[in-house]
């Protein structure tokens, strides 16, 4: 693929056009960099965000916070890099096939040829052990929740070939490290945290249904099933009862979390303006959603980081210092 002075050789369809990843990286790491969506960091955040709500919470819960806690949001953070680039790496090589009869998604490394299969499998191996270096530093509880995630991640590829919801499977994945955070600092899962992991499983099934209209069309060719080509015209009313189960279930988990604990009131009523600005958030994406325009559709899905992360910083406000 050739580039010109508005678009650099290689770039991929819905990447920004003015990315890190094509402005500054070395030549030789940009397939790799475009194969983890490097230049494409929403989904990034998107896997980051219900780790540090888990985190933020699980320290409302105990009352402590200190400077481990520092470390596993840092370490959240590197780890949320690698495993969601080893992740795409992995949807990748098992879509290479569909990605090269979608509009939107052939000029992703495997099926433009600037990544091959083999090369993707070593990179995505490379990515994952690192991730794995770094959770072995956590509390052995969160260990286990972090590879026990591989399962969610491994299947995840191959839903849209047998469900009509393959955003219930990312929403498993993405949102699982509200328990291993919550486990890294607590040592334990509490249901708190699992309400949290709800919420955020409701908070994909919202955002990963606006995303999924963009190729609905293409992926009603190919044979691609997916919740916006299930609900068609009725995305709207399903779009809403996902935004009341994402507050409604993030509001009992910080319930869960502190009234058990005897926490002051005033800590309390802070937590719960996360969800509660969080369902402002969503509500204002619904008022704006257009299936037929793929662009705001983009602006939309992108939109998440920030709702995500007005949640966690009333959470944030609400932790003792």
């Amino acid at each position: 693929m050739q580039g010109d002075a508005q678009t650099p050789a290689g770039q991929v369809a819905d990447a920004p056009k003015d990315n890190w990843v094509d402005r500054w990286a070395p030549p030789a790491t940009r397939p790799y960099l475009r194969l983890s969506r490097a230049d494409r960091p929403i989904g990034t955040w998107l896997l980051l965000i219900p780790c540090w709500w888990g985190l933020a919470l699980a320290m409302l819960h105990s009352g402590q916070a200190g400077w481990s806690d520092a470390w596993i949001g840092l370490g959240c953070g590197i780890g949320a890099f690698l495993m969601r680039g080893a992740g795409c790496t992995w949807n990748d090589i098992t879509d290479r096939d569909f990605d090269g009869q979608v509009a939107r998604t052939r000029s992703r490394p495997i099926p433009s040829g600037q990544v091959s299969v083999k090369g993707a499998v070593v990179w995505m191996g490379a990515q994952a052990l690192v991730a794995f270096a770094i959770l072995l530093t956590f509390h052995p509880t969160a260990i286990a929740l972090g590879v026990g995630s591989l399962a969610l991640v491994a299947v995840y590829p191959f839903a849209k070939r047998f469900t009509w919801w393959p955003q219930v499977f990312l929403g498993f994945a993405f949102n699982w490290g509200a328990l291993l955070a919550w486990a890294a600092h607590t040592g334990s899962v509490h249901p708190a945290a699992g309400l949290l992991w709800l919420a955020g499983i409701a908070w994909t099934l919202f955002y990963d249904t606006i995303y999924a209209h963009q190729d609905a069309e293409d992926d009603a060719l190919i044979g691609v099933k997916s919740t916006a080509r299930l609900f068609g015209a009725n995305s709207p009313l399903w779009l809403r009862r996902f935004l009341v189960a994402t507050v409604t279930l993030m509001a009992l988990a910080v319930i869960a979390a502190l009234v058990p604990q005897g926490t002051n009131p005033l800590v309390l009523i802070v937590a719960l303006c996360g969800p509660w600005a969080l369902g402002w958030h969503l509500t204002w994406q619904l008022r704006r959603f257009d299936a037929e325009d793929g662009p705001v559709l983009l602006r939309l899905f992108r939109s998440n980081r920030d709702a995500g992360l007005i949640a966690l910083a009333a959470f944030c406000a609400a932790v003792p210092i």
